[in-house]
């Protein structure tokens, strides 16, 4: 009887060897673990996936990712790979597409649904012959554009958690989920979590946010392109490097790329570096001049910035001839401004006059033209009724637009300086609106003192009140603004405002004037010679005749 049942457990084994397709076997190579890490380098959490492509591409669980700092995987031949990108995730169903570093073993996915009834293998992970169970599919519902969500009767172990669904042509159906009951199987279409794909924006998603695991640069060029400017925009240099590497191996010919690197490698002053990096743009991109124009805007910034380094040949002579290759190769006028503004830099302004003022007769005529060629005709000993002719010119391109503002606020300081101040005011006013309040300090307090000037002492009091919360350690605007608060009565607020500046810095003798007569006009003359003996002692000539004043 015992030899019986064990000849009948063996013809079950070749039973279930017999029905398991070579196929489905085959997809087993496609299965891996992934182990997600804090930053730390603590574990947080542990499953499986598997490879939809054969240049990394993989799907999973989403919630392994969440605060994470970085990801591995191990493939069916043992091999470790690091998870690089994320293309996208879906919190409801719990999937992500990702792409690991190096190529993968992947097997064709279904195209559509499997039916209820119908059997499918669940493949489990292994280095040797990954094991398989069979499940009838129970129930399938459609979700979104007709993926499917599948049911299955019975129950699974835990290590199966985001483990293939296969078909009997080893095709991937869909990733096993655990169920809450133990009399279901629960699968999510694997096709949906393989549609994930990035967008130039999907770098600010909120869910991708959760993860430090950066998102993968788009496939589409100008969403890439979008990508890129707001990686730059963020801190993690790291991930910005990596997004700049991915765009010049996605996008060979394209100068953004090569650009990209070239600044961040002037930005950390290796010249060679960025000289490598721009001739490889020359010899790499489609667009030839785009790429001569990006080398002189580098070599431009070099000169500019940091004018007492050198490096090779570089010199703006260098920048304008490689400008002047660009607009051989291709005659635009961004190319003739970029001319124009080396030229300027040389220090030849006529020759950079005529040439803004001819642009502003071309395609790209804008205010900054105007503007350029103020500053010229500032170098050149013009008289302020010329220069000011010049930037009305500049601000009548576009006068309600911010790009305007730095026209408004050059004007309005040469009106301020040619004694046309209720002009000045307006352009500092509409300087203002144009930048919604975020002038400078010093901005603040330059509108203040023409304020004053027109007697506009409301205005000027909130002016300087400005300058100091962006500023509040200069004494100056402290003592201007109790100066003013004198003049126009308010003598308790010119007295607080004046201690402020004397707890600021207390040697400074017109905080102690402005007090004394405070002080004296409110009939307090004990706490009036008190402040002016200060400002006495401080050597402030105005001090004896103040006191004379109020010791009456």
């Amino acid at each position: 009887m015992k030899k019986l049942i064990i000849l009948l457990a063996v013809a079950a084994i070749s039973i279930a060897a017999q029905g398991q397709p070579a196929a489905v076997q085959k997809a087993g190579k496609s299965v891996f673990t992934l182990t997600t890490f804090a930053a730390d380098g603590s574990i947080i959490g542990t499953t499986h996936g598997v490879f939809t492509g054969s240049n990394g591409e993989a799907v999973s669980s989403w919630k392994p990712f969440v605060g994470a700092a970085r990801a591995v995987v191990i493939d069916a031949n043992g091999q470790q790979h690091d998870v690089q990108a994320i293309y996208g995730a879906n919190e409801l169903y719990d999937v992500c597409r990702f792409r690991v570093e190096g190529t993968s073993t992947s097997v064709p996915l279904a195209q559509k649904n499997s039916a209820a009834g119908q059997k499918l293998w669940l493949l489990g992970y292994s280095v040797k012959k990954a094991p398989a169970k069979q499940y009838t599919v129970k129930n399938v519902e459609t979700f979104m554009d007709g993926y499917g969500y599948y049911i299955f009767d019975g129950h699974t172990a835990d290590n199966t958690a985001d483990c293939p669904f296969v078909n009997q042509n080893g095709e991937i159906v869909a990733l096993c989920q655990l169920s809450k009951t133990d009399s279901e199987v629960h699968a999510t279409d694997v096709r949906f979590a393989n549609s994930f794909e990035t967008r130039g924006l999907t770098i600010n998603e909120p869910l991708l946010r959760q993860t430090s695991i950066r998102t993968a640069l788009p496939h589409d060029l100008n969403e890439a392109r979008l990508t890129l400017m707001m990686a730059g925009e963020k801190s993690d240099t790291a991930a910005y490097d990596a997004y700049v590497a991915d765009f010049i191996a996605q996008f060979p010919t394209a100068i953004d790329g090569y650009s990209s690197r070239a600044q961040r490698q002037l930005a950390q002053l290796d010249y060679a570096g960025a000289d490598a990096t721009m001739q490889q743009a020359i010899s790499s991109c489609a667009d030839k001049d785009e790429a001569h124009s990006a080398y002189s805007s580098l070599i431009y910034q070099q000169q500019l910035y940091h004018p007492d380094t050198t490096y090779g040949d570089w010199s703006l002579q260098k920048a304008l001839s490689q400008a002047n290759e660009a607009y051989a190769i291709k005659p635009l006028s961004v190319y003739s401004h970029q001319q124009a503004q080396i030229v300027f830099a040389q220090g030849q302004y006529d020759d950079a006059y005529q040439r803004f003022m001819a642009l502003t007769k071309s395609d790209i005529r804008n205010g900054e033209l105007f503007y350029e060629a103020a500053q010229c005709q500032t170098h050149l000993g013009a008289t302020p009724e010329q220069i000011i002719a010049l930037l009305d010119s500049a601000v009548s391109v576009n006068p309600d637009q911010s790009i305007s503002a730095p026209y408004y606020l050059a004007r309005g300081r040469l009106l301020d300086q040619a004694g046309q101040v209720r002009r000045a005011v307006q352009d500092y006013n509409k300087y203002d609106t144009l930048t919604y309040g975020r002038g400078s300090h010093d901005f603040y307090y330059i509108k203040y003192k023409a304020e004053s000037r027109i007697r506009q002492y409301q205005q000027a009091l909130q002016d300087i009140a400005h300058a100091i919360v962006l500023n509040r350690t200069e004494p100056t605007y402290y003592a201007e603004m109790a100066s003013l608060q004198l003049r126009v009565n308010q003598l308790e607020d010119a007295i607080r405002t004046a201690d402020l500046c004397i707890q600021l810095e207390p040697d400074y003798a017109d905080p102690y004037i402005v007090k004394g007569i405070a002080h004296g006009e409110l009939k307090q003359k004990a706490e009036a010679l008190q402040a002016l003996g200060k400002a006495k002692e401080l050597g402030d000539e105005r001090a004896d005749a103040l006191i004379e004043k109020y010791k009456k």
